[in-house]
């Protein structure tokens, strides 16, 4: 049966799916360019073309865990590839693990420092870990990353309380050296 007359599949072959999906991605419509180069990744799982640009339009559709998910299978068949680092690494830092992202972006500007938006997607992630370990002061409530102080804890129960009570087994009397036993005059 031709590749057409197959119930929901769209005309072409995968490197076509692959190059109208590409096109849908630079035209401005990730969503249905992610559909297209779905396919193509499901017919063809080891191609790393695919996969990236796939990767790609997730990204700029939103869905930013399954685009982690391409840019790092990319990366991982081969490490080389900065352009996958980078995808990682902004992936990661939309999904709120800068530790991460950081890491990959880091890798993406070694391999290319030359790239202005690596180094910029590389220092905004590591503004927002320093303001987030306090570099920058104390993050007031309603920041983002903000929050809440523990609350003061009153210490284990057996302690006495505070008042300058002596410390200490010996002096203190009864026979577990926690003062006097309850209910005597000692």
């Amino acid at each position: 049966m031709p590749e057409q007359e197959r119930a929901g599949e769209p005309a072409g072959d995968v490197y076509d799916w692959f190059r109208r999906g590409g096109r849908l991605l630079a035209q401005g419509n990730p969503a249905a360019a992610e559909q297209l180069l779905a396919r193509a990744a499901a017919a063809e799982p080891h191609s790393r073309s695919i996969r990236e640009t796939l990767a790609r339009a997730q990204f700029d559709a939103g869905s930013y865990t399954a685009a982690l998910e391409n840019f790092r299978a990319v990366a991982l068949a081969d490490p080389s590839d900065d352009y996958a680092q980078f995808g990682w690494g902004v992936a990661a830092a939309r999904l709120g693990d800068f530790e991460t992202s950081a890491e990959h972006l880091a890798l993406a500007v070694a391999m290319r420092p030359e790239t202005d938006h690596y180094r910029a997607a590389l220092r905004q992630t590591r503004a927002t870990l320093a303001a987030r370990a306090g570099a920058f002061g104390p993050l007031l409530p309603g920041a983002p990353g903000y929050l809440e102080p523990p609350e003061a804890s009153e210490g284990p129960s057996d302690l006495p309380p505070s008042g300058g009570e002596e410390r200490g087994g010996a002096d203190r009397g009864g026979a577990d050296g926690r003062g006097p036993a309850p209910g005597t005059n000692e």
